[in-house]
């Protein structure tokens, strides 16, 4: 494990209804070694060298407990945009534990979404926080099937594996969905896949499915992470390389052919299971119960 210096761990705090009610966001490592194909935070953008070397972050639970005790203002902390907080590492390393037990301290919310199975072990301290602010867990499932997820996520847990994390996590009550993101154009964009992931997450006990802020499956390609994408898509079906290129040339969204029926479908199988699907219902039923108990205190979530 290496570690990099660091000054900050929490973003500043904003007014934010638009992705899931955060009002801060945290990374406590820096790359991700799950070896996803498809990962924007590749992206030269994001400056984040030796991306699939996993690097802890120098000192960050005593960053963050700084941080949080010198900030009154309470609200919603969002952990894993840019790294997966439950990497390999965390087994021994347990900094999103750690950083778990201070935010309950501190009485702060969560959100956290991952690819891990391993969250599974902190639920205890999700039902702590879930006492006083709102507590969400999301995972990330992209294939109904393990052979296609192993593919194309090649070092995380299978999807059988992250279903039955939704599982365990719904059981205890912790607010749980699923990141339906991205769909892959020619790989992963059936109407059979994305149904079933929706009747799986049924089976679950998953509150919500989340499949793109916009009405539409894709994926999103630019600067290195276009060519790494392409590259290990075309390794695994050769020729899709020069499908994606007459199809989408150097576009930056890259939305499946069939977008309007497949996302029709997959409406309606949310519909018939009852689960919700937009970001401001998901955001309504995530924050609302803690405004409506204690307006006082709550005011700010």
């Amino acid at each position: 494990m290496q570690y990099v210096k660091t000054k900050t761990i929490l973003s500043s705090y904003t007014d934010n209804d638009r992705w899931f009610g955060y009002n801060y966001n945290m990374n406590l490592y820096r790359g991700c070694s799950h070896g996803c194909i498809y990962c924007d935070s590749r992206s030269d953008c994001y400056h984040v060298d030796n991306f699939d070397t996993v690097r802890a972050k120098e000192n960050a639970l005593s960053i963050l407990e700084q941080q949080l005790l010198k900030n009154p203002k309470k609200g919603i902390i969002g952990v894993g945009a840019m790294s997966d907080s439950y990497n390999p590492f965390e087994k021994t390393e347990k900094l999103t534990r750690g950083a778990l037990q201070i935010i309950d301290t501190y009485r702060f919310g969560i959100g956290l979404s991952t690819k891990s199975d391993l969250a599974v072990r902190d639920i205890d301290i999700f039902s702590c926080i879930k006492k006083h602010s709102p507590a969400m867990m999301k995972f990330t499932i992209t294939c109904a099937d393990d052979e296609l997820s192993q593919k194309i996520e090649p070092f995380t847990a299978p999807s059988s594996k992250r279903f039955k994390a939704v599982y365990e996590f719904s059981k205890a009550g912790i607010y749980t969905g699923i990141l339906l993101m991205p769909i892959l154009p020619f790989i992963n964009d059936t109407e059979k896949n994305i149904v079933s992931i929706v009747e799986r997450a049924k089976d679950a006990g998953a509150s919500f499915i989340f499949p793109s802020p916009q009405r539409g499956f894709g994926v999103t390609l630019r600067q290195n992470q276009r060519d790494y994408f392409l590259e290990k898509a075309d390794f695994l079906y050769p020729g899709l390389k020069n499908r994606y290129i007459q199809t989408y040339g150097t576009s930056y969204e890259c939305i499946i052919p069939d977008n309007s029926r497949i996302f029709d479908a997959f409406e309606s199988a949310c519909c018939k299971y009852g689960i919700i699907y937009k970001m401001s219902n998901i955001v309504h039923d995530f924050v609302t119960p803690y405004s409506a108990a204690e307006p006082e205190q709550y005011a700010l979530f």
